[in-house]
């Protein structure tokens, strides 16, 4: 007979795609269309396929850091985080393989619409988000093994997808579009900061040299204060040098729950952390809620 208590699926799908996550790839398209509506450069159709880019991408690399993940012995009976996929035999390696490809495609060809308008820049962009959504734990060389995945994020859903979202409504860079870029970057690699230092010993064993890994948990912690302080620098600047109005001070409404986070990360530890982890991901989309609210005022 079934096992009632198994998720169907369309709910093991769900779980593969890590929906809790799925705001880390909100944030970026919301930041960068909030300086784009400052300026009366914004194009909502643009907007709204830019979010579906990013999603799909962000998904794409769930499903791909799923697989190689249970490839490679990362994901084990050991594991401290959320239910994988694979490593619980709710999805087969075949059917990831398959369904990676098939969303990966999706990014890229409702991308060519913002090719479109946008140019050989916009399509150079979206190859080297899918590119590296791959990259991050498959490939000869993964980023997120060799201590590479902070710099993925910070750069990928900070810059290029802040930049990126910008850039297709505006067909312009500027120096606004990469600063507001860094606090959207900053807080989504601390979700990945707290995840590393969660997992230090299990991808010790697991031969994945993730920073925390490498530099060890006591750097771990001060990365997430500095990139914390990064976040709240950058209103300041908006303020003081481009002359923001005050409501560019909105995230800082945010800031007792980056306390509480810091001391949640030098107190807790083990499955303690998925707190932490649930929190700095509410951080990053509230912080960024707030923030692109600051800019379009």
């Amino acid at each position: 007979m079934p096992d009632n208590r198994l998720p169907s699926k369309f709910q093991s799908w769900v779980l593969a795609s890590r929906p809790k996550t799925l705001l880390a790839s909100v944030v970026p398209v919301v930041v960068g269309s909030a300086l784009a509506i400052s300026e009366n450069k914004f194009v909502w159709l643009y907007s709204l396929i830019a979010l579906c880019c990013s999603l799909f991408i962000q998904i794409g690399t769930n499903f791909v850091n799923d697989l190689y993940d249970f490839l490679k012995g990362a994901d084990n009976e050991k594991r401290k985080g959320p239910l994988r996929v694979l490593a619980n035999g709710f999805i087969s390696v075949k059917e990831m393989k398959v369904a990676s490809v098939v969303v990966f495609l999706a990014a890229f060809l409702l991308g060519l619409i913002l090719v479109y308008t946008g140019g050989k820049i916009v399509l150079i962009i979206g190859v080297l988000s899918i590119i590296a959504g791959i990259a991050y734990t498959a490939g000869p060389y993964p980023l997120a093994y060799h201590g590479l995945g902070d710099i993925f994020v910070f750069l990928f859903f900070g810059f290029v997808g802040t930049v990126g979202t910008y850039y297709v409504q505006a067909h312009n860079f500027s120096v606004l579009s990469f600063l507001v870029s860094i606090p959207v970057g900053a807080l989504v690699t601390n979700i990945l900061v707290v995840n590393n230092y969660r997992d230090v010993e299990e991808d010790r064993a697991a031969n994945k040299h993730t920073l925390a890994v490498i530099l060890g948990r006591t750097f771990t912690q001060y990365q997430y204060i500095f990139l914390l302080i990064l976040s709240f620098l950058v209103p300041c600047i908006l303020f003081f040098k481009y002359e923001f109005r005050f409501w560019i001070f909105l995230p800082f409404l945010t800031f007792p729950l980056a306390v509480k986070l810091v001391k949640m990360l030098f107190t807790l530890d083990g499955l303690e952390l998925n707190k932490t982890l649930e929190l700095s991901a509410k951080l990053s989309a509230i912080f960024g809620l707030l923030f692109s609210i600051g800019l379009a005022l």
